[in-house]
């Protein structure tokens, strides 16, 4: 607020400019010094401030002090009723309790024994009444004893179940709180009750004590209240002069409104050279902080000549000074000439020319560093939107208040774009939140007559300098443009954002805050900025079609569901990199005997080859799976195939090659709890023991696929039942900002976190608590193992003797009883007779049997010969060669599998 020096005369006509009352003129108060009995009469017209604020101090301390009242009375009467309920509980209890009252119930006259009794404890307790009933609530005591024998008033049905009944209620002796208790034999049979109860007016006297020394502490509180508030009312009547509300803010505003509207600088700098005021011109002039005033002159930033200058004080005419690229004409003159306060004021005027050539080259400057700052700040990721953001964030506040861009759907999606589709805000910048444009994300059509829809038909830019007359522009939509011109944007520049023959959308500036409405400077920087942003936007739409193809390549190549098994529960993650694709892939294959192999694998290297080499990898994988081979011997295989596609595959320039693949490959079977596990080159896999221990088993680490030279090596588990293994990628645990033993400890740590959890919850915990970063790609598998029990399993040594075959089909019959599985006894005994048979006349011992029921039946024969059997189709006249045939008909699938000490020949069959 500007203060000028002196003091208006009261008794003048209030309007700006009156003159001036000598020090110590009488106030509207009436006292000459504005006295209590002046701030009263002015409090009761409420015209003046001080007037106003003595009203509204004194009803807010008679507001505090009322309250303060009646919060004390409410808190007596509650704690007597409190009082009240305590000491009948307890005289009651203390009767009920008392040794000798469940036998004087139980004698011939009750009353004769208890009344006695009864008004003694009465008085002693200092309540009103002891009642001593019977179950039926007839009174054998009462301090009148005219109602002994009559029915007690009041609730007993809780307390004959052996309860405490409290209750508030209005006697014939005014409002009470009484207590019901049981009165308990040894057996604890409720023989008796005793009631007990004390009005409230016997415990809340102190309350009425109280009231009236509250009363005179809350008078004497309001009239000291009363007398302080007077006495700052009395000075701040002295300080106002008596002025309202009203003509204090209309003189503020007149003063304010003439200091800012010059158009010249103004500055008061007190004593010590500390800056008191400065108007608009004088910031922007001097390019003052916003913290300007109240700071001295030599701590704003100036050059030390102009500094020195307004810090003297001293008398100035027309001094030029060089002020941040302006030349300025200074002049100062001290406040103190005519006995006024110490200090000076000072004027600024910018020279016509000086600025007018400077503000040519200062826009010039600062257009050619917007275009310098868009060749670098536009373009700087490959993401469509994220490039819009760039263009949109570059232009706020530097070009215009507000900027959009506007992209057809399928340049979001790095198609190329359609006219004629919808729009959609892909950036919005702006120097307020609440404009009423249309907001980020929205589908926007527009119309041809207006400014945007001309620029996507004919690809040139458009400027409407006056949007109110603009009626194309008002088409589009009558309502958000009239709230938007009266939001106080005024001007548009719409710009086409063409790559080549390509019209992807439109730019559009919006000018508000700045003045000056766009022109035909403001249209050629515009479409240059919107030019190189173009160029951006392209690319980084041609980068996502190429990403989304590549994405869509990988996914296809990774499994889409899982098997159906019984082994293991299951739950997968897998996240694609940001930027291009990896080789990552993870597998889950059904064996035969209610087996599940696992694979988690990574391609060295990146882009569509590593994508195309990781999915003959997985094909690979899958068909080495059927031989049914150990984990090291696969994983032999994939390295000789991995090493065949280095050498024989010499990849286009500029395509990365693929060096090497790592692989880990571990088989679980359910049956015996046996996990065998090799890896080459790829992390250990994290085991989570069901008491929730979590270790990385030490399983050999071989070669990457591809190297060669060392052999890879099987190590051997035995998991319990609900333990939890996880195989993962390095995506998920190496980083550029950590090394991989921080990363294992970091998943170490998640896994402990999750004790107990399901693998679905485990999965979501380990991605949670680690902070990936999808720099590259993460495959994640955590597997909770199941085991068949004794009663799905049934096995049998079988003699090498044909005899032995009828004795082994009853069992196998007696076996599917059990399991109720009687419908298949007829295929099964035909199944393992011919197997058998087989195993007895062409094998050698020992021979065994096995049978596991999961989610189908598998049949099992065991022998000590590696020959391996082959379906043959017997001739019309052949005697034999129809037994694996009849196998291969009878059931879904069977096949071999060898084994340390043999072979084992397996069939399926669904269960019925």
């Amino acid at each position: 607020m500007v203060r000028l020096p002196g003091r208006p005369d009261p008794r003048a006509p209030r309007s700006f400019g009156h003159p001036r009352a000598p020090v110590g003129a009488r106030t509207p108060g009436g006292d000459g010094e504005g006295g209590p009995p002046g701030v009263l009469r002015a409090a009761a017209t409420g015209r003046s401030l001080a007037g106003q604020v003595f009203l509204l101090q004194v009803v807010i301390v008679l507001l505090l002090v009322v309250s303060a009242v009646v919060a004390q009375v409410l808190q007596v009467r509650h704690d007597s009723d409190l009082e009240a309920r305590n000491r009948s509980l307890s005289a009651a209890g203390s009767f009920a309790n008392a040794p000798g009252t469940a036998a004087a119930l139980r004698s011939p006259d009750p009353t004769a024994v208890l009344q006695p009794s009864a008004e003694a404890a009465r008085k002693a307790t200092n309540v009103d009444f002891i009642v001593v009933m019977n179950t039926q609530g007839i009174r054998y005591t009462h301090p009148d004893p005219d109602r002994i024998g009559k029915k007690f008033l009041g609730t007993i049905g809780p307390a004959l179940r052996g309860e405490t009944v409290v209750e508030e209620l209005t006697g014939t002796i005014g409002p009470l709180v009484q207590v019901v208790v049981p009165v308990r034999d040894a057996d604890g049979k409720v023989v008796g009750l005793v009631s007990a109860g004390i009005t409230t007016k016997h415990v809340g006297g102190a309350a009425d004590q109280q009231l009236p020394l509250l009363l005179a502490a809350a008078a004497a509180a309001l009239a000291l209240a009363t007398a302080g508030t007077a006495l700052v009312s009395r000075r701040l009547l002295r300080q106002t002069h008596g002025l309202g509300p009203y003509e204090m803010t209309r003189m503020y505003e007149h003063h304010d409104a003439v200091l800012h509207a010059v158009r010249e600088g103004v500055l008061i700098v007190g004593d010590g050279g500390r800056l008191l005021l400065a108007n608009d011109e004088a910031h922007r002039l001097l390019d003052l902080p916003e913290d300007a005033e109240t700071r001295s002159v030599l701590d704003l930033g100036l050059d030390d000549e102009t500094a020195g200058l307004l810090a003297s004080g001293r008398v100035a005419t027309d001094e030029v000074h060089l002020v941040k690229d302006k030349l300025l004409a200074i002049n100062q003159r001290p406040t103190d000439l005519r006995g006024g306060p110490p200090g000076s004021v000072t004027t600024l005027r910018d020279s016509t020319e000086l600025r007018a050539l400077s503000g040519r080259a200062e826009v010039a400057r600062e257009r050619l560093n917007m275009l310098y700052d868009a060749g670098v700040g536009i373009g700087t990721s490959l993401d469509v939107s994220r490039t819009a953001e760039e263009l949109a964030e570059l232009a706020v506040p530097r070009f215009a208040d507000f900027a959009t861009v506007d992209l057809f759907e399928p340049v979001l999606r790095g198609e190329e774009p359609k006219p004629g589709t919808e729009l959609r805000r892909a950036a919005f910048s702006g120097i307020r939140k609440d404009a009423p444009l249309y907001p980020l994300g929205e589908r926007i059509w527009f119309v041809p007559t207006s400014p945007q829809g001309h620029s996507l038909a004919t690809g040139q830019s458009v400027v409407e300098p006056d949007l109110r007359q603009a009626p194309g522009w008002q088409a589009q939509d009558p309502e958000r443009t009239e709230q938007i011109v009266e939001y106080g944007i005024h001007s548009l520049i719409t710009v086409a954002l063409r790559a080549g023959n390509l019209v992807l959308g439109v730019v559009n500036f919006w000018r508000s805050e700045k003045p000056q409405p766009f022109d035909s400077e403001d249209l050629a920087l515009a479409e240059e900025l919107v030019a190189r942003a173009a160029v951006s936007i392209d690319n980084a739409r041609r980068y996502t079609r190429e990403h989304s193809m590549a994405v869509t390549l990988q996914r296809s190549l990774l499994p889409r569901t899982l098997p159906a098994q019984e082994a293991l529960e299951i739950a997968y993650r897998y996240l694609p990199a940001q930027s291009g694709v990896g080789g990552d892939w993870f597998d889950v294959l059904p064996l035969p005997g209610a087996r599940v192999a696992l694979v988690v694998g990574d391609v060295v290297g990146h882009g569509l080859h590593a994508a195309a080499t990781m999915g003959r990898l997985r094909t690979a994988v899958h068909n080495f799976s059927s031989l049914d081979l150990p984990p090291d011997e696969l994983l032999g295989l994939l390295d000789e195939l991995v090493a065949r596609l280095d050498q024989d595959e010499t990849p286009e320039d500029g395509a990365a090659a693929v060096t090497g693949a790592t692989c880990l490959y571990a088989v679980y079977d359910p049956a015996s709890r046996r996990c065998s596990i090799a890896r080459a080159g790829h992390l250990p896999p994290a085991l989570v023991l069901p008491d929730g221990t979590v270790e990385f088993p030490d399983v050999p680490a071989g070669p990457p696929l591809g190297l060669g030279g060392l052999p890879f090596e099987t190590a051997d588990l035995e998991l319990p039942e609900g333990s939890r293994l996880v195989l993962y990628t390095d995506g998920l645990v190496e980083d550029r900002e950590r090394d991989i033993d921080e990363g294992l400890e970091l998943l170490r740590d998640a896994l402990r976190h999750a004790p107990g959890a399901s693998p679905e919850e485990t999965c979501r915990i380990v991605l949670d608590r680690l902070p990936v970063r999808p720099a590259d790609d993460v495959a994640l598998i955590v597997a909770q193992t199941r085991v068949l029990g004794a009663d799905q399993v049934a096995r049998w040594e079988v003699p090498a003797d044909p005899a032995a075959v009828s004795e082994i089909r009853a069992k196998v019959t007696r076996q599917l009883a059990d399991w109720d599985l009687e419908e298949l006894t007829f295929t099964t005994e035909l199944i393992l007779s011919e197997l058998v048979t087989n195993a007895i006349r062409y094998g050698r011992g020992p021979i065994g049997v096995r049978l596991l029921r999961g989610r189908a039946l598998i049949c099992e024969v065991s022998d000590g010969t590696t020959t391996s059997p082959h379906l043959r189709y017997a001739a019309s006249t052949d005697e034999g060669g129809r037994g694996l045939f009849l196998v291969a008909q009878l059931s879904d699938r069977w096949g071999t599998r060898y084994t340390p000490t043999g072979k084992i020949i397996w069939a399926e069959q669904p269960l019925p």
